[in-house]
């Protein structure tokens, strides 16, 4: 690495895309001991990018004075901090979480990041389809798993066509559930039933209560659900969760502080569990990157990418995802 430069997005100051991104020349980061320097090729769009940008609730302090936004991303290892990982040189990888604690995350040249969240990218899968992953495919995988084994049993998944739920449909079919994937337009259904699931729900035009107790042929027949609306859908997981069933839930967006039907969920002994990737244990970290692992090796994931811009573009790549009219993930490619 002879580069002292590069390309780089980054903000000093909260606000919209257009205020406060700028696109310019940063210094190369140095890969300190047990971190691995990274050629990033393209970075992935969370939400979770663009709300902390826009001080999104009420959080509009800087916890640095500059920061490189985007947690996800995929690229090749140049460099090592330690002559232990100098094995991991020159090879294809995804990464996870690089800004997290940090102020230099993935919208950029290069990225420095532990080893711990460096995977193995196989041959088969593109740099855009490496930087997709990350945030969504692990929190899908800890929303259909933590709670045990899904095989025999029935999942719902609320907005199937979102990055998030797009890849807890594959999970759970992969771990042996029926899938039940919510969506409100006709390009949504057809992602979420490419992506596995079994029976599709369209949360605008149908009574969905009455479908899915026909599909099922229970009045309570889901096992799982797996929430990005928690609050504005309360009524339907009263309606259907099973005895003993499990709500795994990482956004509501639309009720940001919903009322709990506490009797009705009581008498069904169920389970709520709080999804958030960033602070899941170390353990939770590993098993979901193994799992992302052995599915990319055995060719077992697909990936739905809406839309892809060069670095230069990024206030525009932010600027779609907000809009939500984003099928897929939005990519960066640097």
């Amino acid at each position: 690495m002879e580069k002292s430069v590069m390309k780089a997005a980054w903000y000093d100051q909260k606000g919209s895309a257009a205020d406060v991104l700028v696109v310019g020349e940063q210094p190369v980061p140095v890969a300190q001991a047990g971190e691995l320097l990274i050629r990033v090729r393209a970075s992935g769009v969370n939400p979770s990018d663009t709300k902390a940008r826009q001080g999104a609730r009420g959080r509009t302090d800087m916890p640095f004075p500059l920061i490189i936004p985007h947690q996800d991303g995929a690229g090749e290892v140049v460099a090592a901090g330690s002559a232990a990982d100098a094995a991991w040189i020159g090879k294809r990888v995804w990464f996870y979480e690089a800004q997290l604690g940090r102020p230099f995350g993935a919208a950029a040249e290069y990225v420095a990041l532990p080893v711990r969240q460096v995977s193995e990218l196989p041959d088969a899968a593109s740099f855009e389809e490496g930087a997709s992953l990350g945030v969504p495919a692990m929190t899908a995988h800890r929303s259909i798993f933590a709670d045990g084994p899904v095989a025999g049993k029935t999942v719902f998944v609320s907005g199937g066509a979102g990055a998030v739920g797009r890849y807890a449909i594959q999970f759970a079919k992969l771990g042996g559930a029926t899938v039940i994937a919510s969506v409100s337009r006709d390009e949504q259904a057809q992602s979420a039933l490419a992506a596995g699931a079994d029976f599709i729900v369209n949360r605008k035009t149908d009574d969905i209560v009455a479908r899915v107790r026909e599909f099922t042929g229970k009045e309570r027949g889901v096992d799982r659900f797996v929430e990005v609306a928690f609050g504005a859908n309360l009524d339907v997981i009263a309606a259907l969760l099973a005895p003993r069933g499990v709500v795994a839930t990482y956004a509501s967006d639309a009720v940001p502080e919903p009322a709990l039907p506490f009797w009705p969920l009581v008498m069904l002994d169920a389970t709520i569990r709080f999804v958030l990737v960033y602070v899941m244990d170390a353990a939770a970290h590993a098993e979901a990157q193994r799992a992302i692992a052995e599915a990319l090796e055995a060719g077992a994931l697909t990936h739905n990418i809406a839309a892809r811009y060069p670095l230069d573009d990024i206030v525009a790549a932010h600027e779609f995802l907000e809009s939500g009219k984003a099928l897929g993930k939005v990519i960066v490619a640097s």
